[in-house]
């Protein structure tokens, strides 16, 4: 054992290095629990996401929208939605800001009722010959600046899906050709820059990439409406600033057509968004089995990993979003998508989606199905709007290369603190039986002197998909400092240990609105800044270690 002082800046710590490994990187500790290490590289950021990464969606759907016979959406469409309910209100605003997508499946389907609109403003209805099932549907101006008076209220960043298939014909093929015929989406654009509405984003499409979901076009074709959208776009919001961002193609990922659409886009694009729905249909039987897998969980690393690779070898600077996610199709499944359960999916995709530079993540859906932040009839939170306004607050926008050394139950991620000095470590335990206790390690570089190299042998570590960057684990130390401050900790566990139930215990407390409808504070527990990190068995935990400065987050 040694030790050394190791000044940086102002701040002098003490620093203490394990000189010795055992092969096996887990062993059993005196309480029955299970010990492992988890690596952080502080050298460099891997990534950098959006301060208000965190989004979420408002879809389309009226309540006659069902699968598999139940009817999950009630009043919760962009056109029914009751904006005066407080806790939407609250849950919004809580986030400040929070993101949110207008739009999904009926997006392509919706005529907006502005002064130069010909046709009758007709609403949804049903149509079993019908793409969807639906008829087309119609956005009155009116409910437009309600929903846009609602959003200035809460402090939203709204990014709007346009109608991309208006003008279009569809073939029996299943292909849609022809130009996008843009004027209604023009005439919709400028009355709200009249209105002196704020769009965060204009994005084109919704699933209409690749094979494409009800019907496809082409990426050159696509590629030549997003140079339309951006012309019209910088032509309305001339000496306006900062100008929306042009988002495109809001569908699910297929290599090739991305490669075509950027190489012919280029810089018309300024985020380029893919949809993530990997769990398979909500009907599936084996949702619980694939959440609580970690070699199912790492899958949709692939995704992220070739999209970086196309943009990084692309002539355009789009950073990537995800604009939809809500890991179970056709409206996910009820206590299985709207239940404790769920955040160990969804945390994981947060961190996963942010170790490849992912800018935002939009998750389907705010309100409305089976797979809601809110409860589509009550409004209350359900447990994964907790754990997404814990990432939002506590996550900050550099993201740490993390691997956990031990069971391969642990999901492991790390970023520079949120609005303070040090760092949070996100750790998910999807364990049903072990309760693992988490030591700390940290990479030095080479000005921090001595190396020592971690055993490859025995163990288990978790990214065995990789970082894309050049770093890898290669000494360790255990850092402690004279009067630092105490750790943060957030356990987040299931009411009753029930993981499908639609509560959330926040370091055993359950979480819930009060009675005027206002957001439950997130209140810590304290630890000892450099003791091991207690991960119960099926339980979240954000640790936020303040004033420990990486030099990655300097």
């Amino acid at each position: 054992m040694g030790s050394q002082i190791w000044v940086v800046g102002m701040c002098f710590w003490m620093c203490v290095f394990s000189y010795s490994f055992v092969s096996v990187s887990s062993w059993i500790v005196e309480d029955g629990a299970v010990e492992g290490i988890v690596f952080i590289d502080g050298e460099a950021a891997i990534g950098k996401i959006d301060d208000d990464f965190v989004c979420a969606t408002i879809d389309w759907w009226p309540p006659q929208k069902c699968d598999y016979g139940t009817c999950s959406w009630g009043h919760s469409s962009l056109l029914n939605l009751d904006l005066s309910n407080k806790i939407l209100l609250n849950a919004i605003k809580a986030f400040s800001p929070l993101k949110i997508r207008l739009g999904g499946s009926l997006q392509d389907k919706v005529i907006y009722d502005t002064e130069e609109n010909q046709q009758s403003c007709i609403p949804f209805a049903n149509n079993t010959s019908a793409m969807f099932g639906f008829t087309q549907g119609c956005l009155p101006m009116h409910r437009w600046d309600e929903l846009n008076n609602f959003f200035k209220k809460s402090g939203a960043m709204i990014i709007f899906g346009l109608n991309a298939l208006h003008g279009r014909s569809i073939l029996s093929n299943g292909s849609s050709i022809g130009a996008w015929d843009y004027t209604n989406a023009e005439s919709l654009i400028n009355y709200t820059v009249r209105k002196n509405y704020t769009i965060h984003g204009w994005e084109l499409g919704n699933e209409l990439c690749g094979d494409g979901v009800g019907t496809k076009v082409a990426a050159d074709q696509y590629a030549l409406d997003t140079i339309s959208l951006r012309r019209i776009v910088q032509n309305i919001y001339k000496g306006i600033e900062p100008k929306p961002l042009i988002i495109s193609p809001g569908g699910f990922f297929f290599a090739d057509w991305f490669k075509e659409f950027l190489d012919k886009a280029t810089t018309s694009v300024d985020v380029v968004s893919h949809h993530i729905y990997n769990l398979g249909a909500g009907v599936d039987k084996s949702l619980v089995e694939k959440i609580l897998d970690p070699s199912y969980l790492d899958g949709e690393a692939d995704t992220f990993r070739k999209l970086q690779n196309i943009l990084r070898t692309s002539p355009t600077p789009a950073s990537a979003w995800v604009g939809e996610a809500g890991g179970a199709y056709n409206s996910g499944h009820n206590l299985v998508t709207n239940s404790f359960l769920f955040s160990f999916w969804y945390l994981d995709q947060l961190g996963m989606a942010s170790a490849f530079d992912t800018k935002t993540y939009c998750r389907q859906s705010f309100i409305g199905g089976n797979y809601g932040l809110l409860n589509t009839t009550t409004f209350e939170p359900n447990p994964d709007y907790y754990s997404a306004l814990l990432w939002h607050r506590l996550m900050g926008r550099k993201v740490l290369s993390t691997s956990f050394s031990g069971t391969k139950k642990i999901r492991a991620y790390t970023h520079c603190a949120k609005h303070s000095k040090g760092i949070t470590i996100l750790l998910i335990n999807l364990d049903n039986s072990t309760t693992i206790q988490a030591e700390v390690g940290f990479n030095g570089s080479r000005s921090w002197g001595h190396k020592h190299r971690i055993h490859k042998r025995g163990g288990y570590k978790h990214r065995h998909w990789g970082y894309p960057h050049k770093h890898r684990p290669h000494k360790i130390r255990r850092v402690q400092r004279k009067f630092v401050s105490a750790r943060e900790e957030y356990h987040l566990t299931a009411k009753d240990g029930n993981l499908h139930s639609q509560s959330m215990l926040l370091n055993g407390n359950i979480l819930a609105v009060n009675s005027s409808g206002g957001i439950p504070p997130l209140k810590p527990l304290y630890a000892k800044p450099f003791s091991p990190i207690k991960v119960a068995p099926y339980s979240i935990v954000f640790a936020h270690i303040p004033n420990l400065v990486l030099p990655a987050c300097m």
